[in-house]
């Protein structure tokens, strides 16, 4: 178990960032490390992104800034496995997750164990949670299983399908929400035109995104945006504030993890394309 923890800034303060500390603040880069267990705590509400690669069965304990005596004591949490073949253990109870298949865990489950079916090729769960008030029964959801919406067109180099897995209607959560966006060959851009949501905060992780291949991630204030460059298996931690959207040198998917106090997938504040400066 490995965890480091990241402080909220405001948009006035990474006005003055230079691509070292846009990057040391946002950025997440020490996602599947073989047999460890990462997480990064963030101070935008309390959200927690991180990842297990299981070549031997790794348990998730609690981590110091939860104070909590396990976990999920006061959390509930969403994974999605981005490796081969793999299991997770909720309080004796297995759940057995293919390649891009979810699992929603509710608030109060203490034991949580994470397994490959092949520890030379294993399972890689990427992991998500937030603060929960109350309990939501566990539950799996397939890639097959998502609710699925086509956005965008090849004109504008943003094909993609929306693929909402953990999400009302499929999953009862308290406030995380879970998906994954896979672009189309020949479109480059995700979430375009972009927006904010000052309700909830998000995170989005990369993958699928080929060897000598990167993925151009925009953030900031609409009318002062930023930019950094991500690499597959990484992830940027997106403030409430601050625009969400990615163009890459190819074809990619990443899946966004959200949370805040609104859970109406549409609420958002879109930014005209022609207003981004």
């Amino acid at each position: 178990m490995k965890y480091e923890t990241r402080y909220a800034s405001g948009p006035d303060a990474i006005k003055n960032y230079d691509t070292k500390q846009l990057r040391q603040e946002f950025l997440i880069d020490n996602l599947m490390e073989r047999n460890a267990i990462n997480l990064t705590y963030s101070h935008y509400d309390r959200y927690i992104a991180g990842s297990a690669v299981p070549v031997k069965p790794l348990l998730l304990e609690s981590i110091d800034p939860l104070k909590a005596e396990y976990f999920l004591s006061r959390r509930e949490m969403g994974i999605i496995n981005v490796g081969e073949k793999g299991s997770i253990e909720v309080d004796g109870m297995s759940f057995t997750l293919e390649h891009k298949d979810a699992l929603y865990i509710g608030k109060g489950k203490k034991e949580i164990i994470f397994k490959s079916d092949n520890s030379k090729s294993p399972a890689m769960f990427y992991i998500n949670s937030a603060p929960a008030h109350t309990t939501y029964p566990t539950k799996k959801v397939s890639l097959d299983e998502a609710n699925k919406l086509e956005l965008g067109s090849l004109e504008t180099a943003n094909h993609r399908t929306v693929n909402q897995m953990i999400i009302g209607g499929i999953v009862d959560t308290c406030q995380l929400q879970m998906g994954m966006t896979e672009l189309k060959k020949g479109s480059v851009w995700n979430t375009m035109p972009a927006h904010v949501h000052d309700r909830r905060m998000e995170v989005y992780f990369y993958l699928d995104v080929p060897t000598g291949q990167s993925v151009c991630h925009f953030m900031g204030q609409p009318h002062e945006t930023r930019h950094l460059w991500i690499q597959n298996h990484q992830a940027i931690i997106s403030p409430p504030w601050s625009i969400h959207c990615g163009s890459g040198t190819y074809n990619y998917s990443f899946i966004w993890g959200m949370a805040g106090e609104n859970l109406d997938y549409s609420d958002m504040d879109v930014a005209k394309i022609i207003d981004l400066k």
